[in-house]
């Protein structure tokens, strides 16, 4: 049989953040979890880690076991997230602000001799003013979360129901 894990002795700080953080609403529902497992089995010693994680929400009998060891030796800062693997964050919210600030700005009045952005006329404004190279995809994904939909420009010219057929002799050389 393995041996029951238990929990050691909190001190007065450490178990007024265990209730805060049960409680939050700011925090990261796992965090939040994590601490409601602790104490449940501060509350409840005669439990078993295991069970007590099930009876918080946990998904395994494992997982009690593991918070309430991370937790014993590293405390309150154990039940945190830690960073995931990954490729790191490219850019930082300040740019993706300006990004979306620019956007949101009419071409004419920053000075550029067009009235409408495409993508590509974004990109090269980043370049200039913030020295920042943004994707197109990036961009397109980055106004799309915000609300912004770009549409296709869309001329007269090819609509074959306006087309005037004597549009080339009307026009002349």
């Amino acid at each position: 049989m393995p041996k029951r894990i238990r929990l050691r002795a909190l001190s007065p700080d450490e178990e007024r953040e265990i209730r805060r953080l049960a409680r939050g609403r700011k925090e990261p529902v796992e965090v939040v979890q994590r601490a409601r497992l602790i104490e449940y089995v501060l509350k409840h010693p005669e439990v078993a880690a295991s069970h007590a994680g099930i009876r918080v929400g946990f998904g395994s009998n494992a997982s009690g076991t593991e918070w309430v060891k991370r937790f014993n030796e590293e405390g309150v800062a154990g039940l945190q997230n830690r960073p995931k693997p990954g490729r790191p964050v490219t850019h930082t919210e300040e740019v993706r602000s300006r990004v979306v600030d620019l956007a949101l700005q009419k071409p004419e009045n920053l000075g550029y001799p067009f009235a409408l952005w495409s993508l590509g006329r974004l990109q090269v404004a980043l370049q200039e003013r913030y020295g920042v190279h943004v994707s197109r995809s990036t961009l397109w994904e980055w106004l799309d979360a915000e609300g912004l939909k770009w549409k296709r420009q869309q001329s007269w010219f090819h609509d074959a129901e306006r087309h005037d057929p004597e549009f080339v002799e009307k026009r002349g050389q």
